[in-house]
């Protein structure tokens, strides 16, 4: 006999009006509205707009602005930029986290400091994991640099760009591989230990195992978190550029996200910076899409 679909002596929470959840969502609303909604469509306005940088007389230029960004070699070079930098970390980030989440299972004692210790860059705030890697790398101050120099490496990340595009993607990594690391690692748990255990009995030693099974299995989580490090790339880097190089050695570094910046608030060419904020979210839209739509169909998601 089929159990009834509401057992008797359950409890089930349900709201007599529409007062109390409209209460409780207020707050969430409110930050909707003032930090993003907003913000967006004030974007959206400006990119069709040529104002002054004080908005004492402000013109509508159609598409001026989107058009002069396309004629700009600025700006085409801040899209290469976003690109190699975006790439470069999103690569290093997910072998790191890889790696270290294969390790876990291999430390025997002291597995929960070895956790903590991965997972201690997340409670930084990028500003300072920015300052950090500006002061070891300083190549003035910074112990690290002095390390490299002695090795007989050059290393100026104020005068060469390679070195400074070095810099902002490893501190970009380092500050992002524990994120990747906590999914990276849950994914491995839930492989079933049958598994892995009827390949050990066929004599697949544990790296065989992790790359012919693990890897494949861990497919669903390796294209979340390729997806969440494309939108940190794009978004959430901005305070590491800038207190490492300020978007430079000659605009070497000089990411999307930071360009709208120097844009609108240095050179307070407020229509361009609208026009950038608004083609990034596309961009970011653009590549999203084509990550689900090309590449989710190659995962597996069962097991």
């Amino acid at each position: 006999m089929a159990a009834p679909l509401h057992e008797p002596g359950l409890k089930q929470s349900h709201f007599k009006g529409v007062r109390l959840p409209a209460l409780l969502l207020l707050p969430q609303l409110l930050i909707l509205l003032f930090f993003f909604f907003i913000p967006a469509v004030r974007a959206l306005m400006g990119a069709f707009l040529l104002s002054d940088p004080f908005g004492a007389t402000v013109h509508f230029v159609w598409f001026d602005n989107f058009i002069a960004l396309f004629h700009s070699e600025s700006y085409r070079n801040s899209v290469r930029v976003t690109i190699v930098f975006t790439l470069a970390q999103n690569v290093i980030t997910i072998l790191i986290a890889g790696v270290l989440a294969f390790a876990t299972d291999r430390v025997v004692r002291g597995q929960s400091v070895y956790k903590g210790v991965v997972l201690l860059p997340y409670a930084i705030a990028p500003a300072i994991a920015g300052v950090l890697w500006a002061f070891l790398f300083n190549p003035a101050v910074g112990p690290v640099a002095f390390f490299i120099k002695s090795l007989g490496f050059a290393w100026d990340p104020n005068l060469n760009g390679s070195d400074a595009m070095l810099l902002v993607v490893f501190a970009a990594s380092w500050k992002h591989i524990c994120y990747n690391y906590i999914f990276l690692l849950a994914g491995l748990l839930a492989i079933p230990g049958s598994l892995l255990e009827a390949a050990a009995v066929d004599g697949a030693g544990p790296i065989k195992r992790f790359f012919q099974i693990s890897v494949p299995l861990l497919g669903p989580t390796i294209f979340f978190l390729t997806t969440m490090n494309f939108v940190y790339g794009f978004f959430e880097t901005f305070a590491i550029i800038d207190a490492v190089t300020h978007g430079g050695p000659a605009g070497a570094t000089n990411i999307l996200v930071y360009k709208v910046y120097q844009d609108g608030f240095i050179n307070l060419d407020l229509g361009s910076s609208a026009a950038q904020s608004v083609l990034l979210m596309t961009f970011a839209l653009i590549l999203t899409l084509v990550q689900f739509k090309h590449v989710e169909r190659r995962v597996n998601y069962t097991i």
